[in-house]
């Protein structure tokens, strides 16, 4: 019983208490993500560059 109680609060709070955003605000929250996202894998792609490039260096002096 209490496993059907359960179900019942939980589709209440789904379909009368929770706030779903409009398609407006859902593209915009994943432009931002999007965005978010390949400046971070600019940075650590940069990063790995540079690092590549000083173990290189440092390597061809030994």
């Amino acid at each position: 019983m209490a496993f059907v109680e359960n179900v019942k609060e939980s589709y209440n709070e789904l379909v009368h208490k929770t706030s779903w955003p409009s398609v407006k605000e859902l593209r915009q929250s994943a432009v931002i993500v999007l965005i978010a996202s390949i400046i971070l894998a600019l940075i650590v792609w940069l990063m790995d560059w540079c690092f590549e490039n000083i173990m290189t260096f440092v390597y061809g002096l030994l």
